[in-house]
C-alpha cells in the first residue's frame, strides 16, 4: 500500500511554528497525507522536552494521519540542518555535523540533509557523510519555491541518497503539492514508516507525479523560469505595497 507522507514540517514547538499539532494533523489530513513527518528545530528542546514531544505527537495521531516526532538539528554556523527521525535520543543544539550523524546512526535513527541551497550549505557537504545519510532534500518549498535545488543532483550522484522532498512548513505560504509515496505494508506505525525509509522503499512526488532523478533534470529548468516569475511578481507586489502606505 503506497501512503502519501508530508516532510519537513514545524509546529509550534518550534520557536518560529505557528500552527499548532492538532491543526495540522487536520489540515494534510485534508488534503490527502497519511503520514505527518515533524522536524522541530533544535533550539530550546531538551531531552525532557522532547519526550513531552513524543506524547504530544502520539495524542494527534489518528487512524486518519499518524503524526511521527523529528528534530532539525543545525551546526554552530547555522548552515547545516539536518532532519532527523526515530528513537534517537536529544542530541543537543550545535553539534558538529559529523558527530551528530554518527550518534543518529548508531541510534539507528533516520538523517536527511535538509536545504543545501540555504547559505550554499551544499559547499560544505562532505562525502564521508554519505553511508550515514539516508537522503538529501532536493525540493524545499520555503527556500527553493517552485523549482528543485540547483545543487541537490551533484549532490545526490556523488551520495547515492534518496531524494527527498520537503515543506519546510511554518506557515500556509509553504503550502505546495510536494509528497514523499512510502510502500507500507499492512499498518501505518512510526516504526512501519521509519522501516520503509530505512529499506529506501518511498520516493518523491511533486504535483502527483513520480519526482525521479531524470525527471527532475529534464523538468527543472522550465521549473526555475515558473519560479524567477514568481519571485518577479512578489517583489513588484512588495514595492508596490510599501509606495501606497
Amino acid at each position: 500500500m503506497e501512503v502519501l507522507a508530508v516532510c519537513h514540517v514545524h509546529s509550534v514547538w518550534s520557536y518560529d511554528g505557528s500552527w499548532s499539532l492538532e491543526d495540522l494533523g487536520a489540515k494534510f489530513s485534508r488534503q490527502g497525507y497519511r503520514v505527518l513527518m515533524m522536524t522541530e528545530h533544535d533550539r530550546g528542546f531538551t531531552s525532557t522536552r522532547l519526550e513531552e514531544y513524543r506524547k504530544a505527537c502520539a495524542q494527534v495521531s489518528s487512524e486518519k494521519i499518524l503524526v511521527v516526532p523529528g528534530i532539525e538539528y543545525s551546526d554552530a554556523a547555522n548552515r547545516i540542518h539536518v532532519l532527523v527521525w526515530g528513537k534517537v535520543p536529544f542530541l543537543g543544539e550545535n553539534l558538529p555535523t559529523s558527530e551528530m550523524l554518527k550518534k543518529v546512526k548508531d541510534a539507528k535513527g533516520v538523517a536527511v540533509l535538509a536545504h543545501p541551497s540555504r547559505k550554499r550549505a551544499w559547499e560544505c557537504y562532505e562525502p564521508r557523510w554519505a553511508d550515514q545519510l539516508l537522503g538529501i532534500e532536493v525540493w524545499n518549498r520555503k527556500y527553493d519555491g517552485w523549482a528543485p535545488s540547483e545543487q541537490s543532483p551533484t549532490l545526490l550522484d556523488g551520495s547515492g541518497a534518496v531524494p527527498f522532498v520537503g515543506l519546510d512548513f511554518h506557515t500556509d505560504r509553504q503550502s505546495f503539492p510536494l509528497a514523499m509515496a512510502v510502500d507500507i505494508h499492512p499498518n501505518v506505525t512510526e516504526e512501519a514508516v521509519l522501516d520503509c525509509l530505512r529499506l529506501r522503499k518511498c520516493s518523491p512526488r511533486a504535483f502527483g507525479a513520480s519526482l525521479g532523478r531524470d525527471l527532475l533534470r529534464k523538468a527543472s529548468p522550465a521549473l526555475r523560469i515558473a519560479e524567477r516569475s514568481r519571485r518577479t511578481v512578489a517583489s513588484i507586489a512588495r514595492h508596490t505595497k510599501v509606495r501606497s502606505r
